[in-house]
């Protein structure tokens, strides 16, 4: 797909593996420097990304009306003087709980303005028959990077102290704009923006309500993603505290099955080439639903370990299969002019949806235990499926198969 795509994926890599190894740094921090309790520790995990979707909501259609690889780079180097203010605090003895819950903001608003603007650059990059494989490539890179990035992680925490990923993971957001700015291709001129009322900043959720499939397609992926993210810590609470599990073996349960991750994502092409669109929504989206409610049968043990790394294999396998079939179906049914509004819009939904579902699956978890919540998880997820949209007969079906490998 070319040397400009090669530096745009170059970018998305080096920034995944980053932020792998700095993966769950910001708590771990507030932990062993600052001593924080609980519910400092909550706090910085749910209320400063939901902060930033909130904050990320105005963004949009500043994103959409400008050219993207300056947001991008913007955006990158934003976050890169956010995370390294954190070790550099901490040298000089100043570092604080604040200062965690102000970075977690930037970040999570950046990212979410970096998504809108890079799909939005994506399309106009690639040809459309290689948007698939685009995501696809992208998908797989997600997913090794969190199999690779987090036990990597811990053992850099472990030799060098605390704040070594966070200085990492910002390090990568520095390569990540180098990158970008290797890109030779001109972007196209960007829209021209309308007259300005507060309805600009909603027309991203207007186009997805109004049509049936995004609709679908939204909702189910809101709820799938927040209950599936909700049994995260349930499930750390359940392994760690009741049943005993050594800390690396439960790393092992989450980082070893995110490597079919890169078994979904490669398969990706070839099954929408061979069944379709509509059959992969259908079938992918059920199956990465209906395993879930197997951590609720999890035992201490070797096969307590091995249940908890089958049913997270069945769920990311089929995962990367759905993802970037369905990052393709939004970007090819999406107006050039509202890329980046429909995707701010998309990405502040989901986050909003794991930040709800996550605090109440918590809540319920102190109220009747960490087993009793996985199972209403676990039953709740059941039903998604039932969201998901049946593609009219008129949809295109089938991506035509072409050399080009993922």
């Amino acid at each position: 797909m070319g040397r400009d795509f090669g530096w745009l994926w170059a970018a998305y890599a080096v920034s995944a593996y980053g932020s792998g190894l700095g993966f769950g740094a910001l708590p771990l921090i507030a932990v062993l420097v600052l001593d924080a309790g609980p519910a400092e520790v909550s706090a910085l995990s749910a209320v400063g990304p939901a902060v930033g979707a909130v904050v990320a909501v105005p963004l949009a259609p500043w994103v959409e009306f400008r050219r993207k690889r300056p947001v991008m780079v913007g955006t990158d180097l934003v976050r890169f003087a956010a995370m390294a203010s954190i070790p550099v605090a901490y040298a000089l003895g100043w570092l604080g709980f604040v200062q965690l819950m102000v970075v977690s903001v930037v970040v999570a608003t950046a990212k979410i303005a970096f998504g809108a603007a890079s799909g939005a650059f994506l399309k106009g990059l690639v040809p459309k028959d290689d948007l698939l494989v685009a995501n696809a490539r992208f998908e797989s890179t997600n997913w090794s990077s969190i199999a690779i990035g987090p036990p990597l992680g811990g053992a850099a925490i472990g030799i060098l102290g605390p704040v070594v990923t966070v200085l990492a993971d910002a390090v990568s957001y520095l390569l990540s704009a180098l990158s970008l700015t290797a890109i030779r291709r001109p972007e196209s001129q960007p829209a021209v923006p309308p007259a300005k009322t507060p309805a600009g900043v909603l027309d991203g959720w207007r186009h997805i309500l109004r049509h049936p499939v995004l609709c679908s397609l939204y909702l189910n992926n809101m709820l799938v993603a927040g209950l599936i993210m909700a049994t995260e810590p349930i499930l750390a609470v359940l392994l760690l505290r009741h049943l005993g599990f050594p800390p690396w073996q439960y790393g092992l349960a989450f980082a070893a099955p995110c490597l079919g991750g890169l078994v979904g994502s490669r398969l990706a092409r070839r099954v929408v080439a061979r069944y379709g669109q509509a059959r992969v929504f259908r079938v992918a989206g059920t199956l990465r639903a209906v395993w879930l409610i197997g951590l609720v049968f999890v035992r201490p043990g070797v096969a307590g370990l091995v249940t908890v790394m089958a049913v997270e294999l069945a769920i990311i396998v089929n995962m990367s299969l759905y993802n970037p079939v369905l990052a393709t179906y939004r970007l090819e049914h999406t107006p050039k002019h509202l890329v980046a509004r429909t995707l701010t819009a998309w990405s502040i939904g989901q986050q909003t949806a794991i930040a709800v579902l996550t605090a109440l699956g918590g809540l319920l978890a102190a109220a009747t235990g960490p087993r009793t919540a996985l199972t209403v998880v676990g039953l709740l997820i059941l039903a998604t499926p039932l969201l998901l949209p049946r593609l009219p007969q008129g949809a295109k079906q089938h991506t035509p198969v072409r050399s080009t490998p993922v």
